[in-house]
């Protein structure tokens, strides 16, 4: 029996110049149905998770037709960014089992050619996929799903909501001297805790109004400072306090000194500042601002938070790798089998996603309880992809 392997497409060609014609005619058989999936998927994704809070809104608040198309496209990168693992698993699930179904993998295979090297194809486009979700992740996501949010909490509102924020509580920890042991060394002579506890009633952007902050970064003296409003000075790095009353605290409790002021000036650290501006979901910042919101968490002491920033930061790194994971098991998968339908090869990809994200929420469980370190957390369900799609592959080898 003779097999023979279409000559690749000529636009492929074009694209991946230095690549072999073997692989330049299996990545042309990805293409297709990776660009049905990407839609597929984006379509169902903003359908359900966009469309229909669109259309309420729309009906219940009378907002315009126009405004709601600006959301639904400030949306749509992100749903195209969680399709990408999903469409490269398809697109290989589906191309391979075309080329096994038409006896061409066994054609290839006969002619010496190992299953190893056979998916390295779907390989490299996993790594290109990778690749093109890292960058829609970083550059255009946290800014347009930000947008997004911003547009139709005006709308609905009347004002943005993350620089109007309301009750804003921000703890600070610190190491200082401990009372009364003499013995010890300056390094043990120092304790972790709480030196500072900012409230503030609400902030409409630049001023900070209803402010009771608790100062005990000083041993032996604390003070507590109530005031109207306060605005952060950049020029002189320091804080504007407006109509307010300071309790100078003595050791045993009582008042030892009150000071009423019209305006008065604190050398006290942004952090508060920072930490409202920096309120954001994790979706709407990319990972520099995820660092900065993990330093400042790092500043309040807040351990779980802090476990769940450094999670979201890893998982900004691993979910990008899904798509290489996704496309070796889909490659695998459909060279083992006869021709799958879509129907079928959807299925089966639905089963593989909803296995992913279920160990992708164990992990999340697992690194918030601090059972297992964050990057572990993150990369869990990342590695099992891979993890498994080596143990398949070097099975279906020996076949």
């Amino acid at each position: 029996m003779k097999v023979g392997v279409s000559p690749p497409s000529t636009s492929v060609g074009r694209f991946l110049p230095g690549v072999s014609i073997m692989d330049r005619y299996i990545i042309g058989e990805l293409i297709p149905p990776f660009l049905f999936s990407v839609g597929a998927f984006s379509s169902l994704g903003v359908a359900i998770g966009t469309v229909f809070q669109l259309v309420r809104e729309l009906a219940d608040n009378d907002i315009s037709l126009g405004l709601a198309l600006k959301v639904f496209a400030l949306q749509l990168p992100y749903y195209i960014s969680l399709s990408l693992p999903m469409s490269i698993l398809l697109a290989a699930l589906l191309g391979y089992s075309r080329l096994a179904s038409d006896n061409e993998i066994t054609a290839l295979r006969s002619c010496g050619i190992g299953l190893y090297r056979l998916v390295l194809p779907a390989i490299l486009a996993g790594l290109i996929v990778t690749g093109a979700a890292f960058t829609l992740d970083q550059v255009i996501v946290p800014a347009a799903h930000y947008e997004a949010t911003q547009t139709l909490d005006r709308a609905l509102k009347g004002e943005a909501t993350v620089l109007g924020e309301r009750n804003i509580i921000y703890p600070e920890f610190g190491k200082v001297k401990r009372n009364g042991d003499r013995e010890a060394s300056p390094k043990e002579n120092r304790i972790e805790t709480l030196i500072r506890l900012f409230y503030a009633e609400e902030f409409d952007g630049t001023t900070m109004r209803g402010l009771t902050i608790l100062d005990r970064s000083r041993p032996g003296f604390n003070q507590l400072i109530l005031a109207e409003s306060a605005n952060w000075n950049p020029q002189d790095n320091i804080w504007d306090f407006n109509n307010g009353v300071i309790y100078a605290i003595a050791p045993d409790g009582s008042y030892r000194n009150i000071v009423q002021f019209e305006h008065y000036r604190l050398p006290l650290p942004r952090a508060p500042l920072d930490f409202v501006q920096n309120d954001r979901d994790y979706v709407e910042m990319n990972i520099p601002q995820t660092l900065e919101k993990l330093a400042l968490l790092r500043q309040s002491g807040k351990q779980k938070e802090i476990r769940k920033a450094s999670i979201r930061l890893q998982q900004k790194f691993a979910l990008p790798f899904a798509s290489l994971a996704f496309g070796l098991m889909g490659a695998v998968l459909g060279s083992r089998q006869a021709r799958t339908s879509r129907a079928t090869g959807f299925g089966v990809c639905v089963l593989m996603i909803f296995t992913y994200y279920l160990l992708m929420s164990v992990g999340d469980a697992l690194g918030l309880s601090g059972i297992v370190p964050p990057w572990l957390a993150a990369w869990l369900p990342t590695l099992l992809g891979l993890g498994v799609g080596m143990a398949l592959l070097q099975r279906s080898a020996r076949i």
